[in-house]
């Protein structure tokens, strides 16, 4: 279990898989190899959540105590195996979309004069990068954005890229993640000093677009940038 491929394996057990941001809360336990190894009651937990999930279907001999047929086995094996890789391929279909947006969102700002400079860790607005100026995956406060932008006001644009293949992903992307980090931004920095904002691609629920909205996160779309770069050079 802490050999990390393993553990991504092992997760794929259970019916339906388990994520392992869910893992960590279902069993209370974090997931790092030295952790898991240090605390053999936190991997009784995690092996006691996967066990009540356990899919029936692929494994019936586990549910029946009893060993099983080379034919259960085998259909276990090529079921498990394209569970995880049609997995794989959406995170990898996710990751080059995200890869693809930022960059877009880096050509955007540099067209519009805006200078690069270097990630940091802000924990005071004097760290952030000053009006004119945009830096890529920085730290802000305790959560990290996919771009801090320097307002010409001296207000911090803070910019997260999400790409969802469907309305159900994109609780996570935009909830979970984007909303949750605005909430956090607007605690430690105010609501006058950090403008939250998602850029967002692919498939949202309206709902959930706007419940986002009102926990203090700004939507942008990917396809229409013009709209927020006009808006950052209107609020200089």
């Amino acid at each position: 279990m802490t050999i990390p491929a393993l553990l991504e394996a092992f997760r794929y057990l259970a019916g339906p898989p388990i994520s392992e941001d869910d893992l960590m809360v279902l069993a209370d336990a974090r997931l790092s190899p030295a952790r898991l190894r240090g605390d053999p009651e936190m991997v009784a937990r995690v092996l006691n959540v996967v066990q009540v999930a356990i899919d029936r279907r692929r494994f019936p001999w586990v549910v029946e105590s009893r060993d099983p047929t080379d034919s259960e086995r085998n259909a276990a094996i090529v079921a498990s195996a394209a569970l995880l890789a049609a997995s794989r391929v959406g995170t990898d279909r996710r990751n080059e979309g995200k890869e693809r947006q930022e960059l877009t969102v880096r050509d955007a700002l540099l067209s519009r004069n805006w200078i690069q400079v270097q990630p940091r860790a802000v924990t005071t607005f004097n760290q952030a990068p000053g009006p004119g100026e945009f830096c890529r995956e920085s730290l802000l406060g305790t959560s990290k954005a996919d771009f801090l932008v320097g307002l010409r006001d001296r207000r911090v644009l803070a910019i997260e890229c999400k790409v969802s293949n469907s309305s159900t992903n994109s609780v996570k992307r935009l909830n979970r993640e984007a909303a949750g980090k605005a909430e956090k931004w607007i605690y430690e920095f105010g609501v006058r000093n950090v403008v939250p904002v998602a850029i967002l691609s692919g498939v949202y629920k309206l709902h959930n677009i706007q419940s986002a909205q009102e926990r203090g996160l700004t939507v942008y779309w990917a396809h229409d940038l013009k709209q927020l770069l006009d808006w950052i050079e209107a609020s200089s």
